[in-house]
């Protein structure tokens, strides 16, 4: 039992972190950010809360399955890396839309961008369906960076 009380806490952490960024999104989204220039392959806005959501039950299963490996393998730095990241996904939203900051959004999403790719790395060392599933997230984000860079250099 104590096992899924702490996969619901994984999942509230990140549904909470999508939930803190959502808000900052939805204050500006249909104010300032679509005064921006975007390029002609930005995706549409309905496109963005699904990815999300499946990409932020991935990462609160992939943190669930490395603390389920505390016991037999060390965990900590993997650990360690994983808030890092969270950290990182979750201040991009207030920087962007909050701060209206596309320069220093970017900077972040580069730290997070790194943090997803050590945690990738390090985690395939204690259980590889935790590294798995941080690939479609590594691959978005990969994809976000440059969908950011674009919009600061265009505005």
């Amino acid at each position: 039992m104590k096992k899924f009380f702490i996969l619901f806490l994984f999942l509230l952490l990140c549904i909470s972190i999508g939930g803190f960024g959502g808000y900052f999104t939805s204050t500006s989204v249909t104010t300032w950010y679509i005064t921006l220039q975007k390029p002609s392959w930005n995706p549409p806005s309905w496109l963005f809360g699904p990815v999300w959501t499946l990409l932020y039950i991935f990462i609160a299963v992939s943190g669930w399955l490395i603390w389920m490996e505390g016991g037999k393998k060390p965990i900590k730095a993997v650990l360690i890396v994983y808030f890092i990241q969270i950290f990182f996904n979750g201040i991009w939203s207030p920087i962007f839309f909050g701060l209206h900051n596309p320069f220093l959004a970017f900077i972040d999403i580069c730290f997070l961008w790194l943090s997803i790719g050590i945690y990738i790395y390090l985690s395939w060392q204690v259980s590889l369906p935790a590294s798995i599933l941080f690939i479609p997230y590594w691959l978005w984000v990969t994809f976000a960076s440059i969908l950011n860079f674009t919009i600061w250099r265009l505005n």
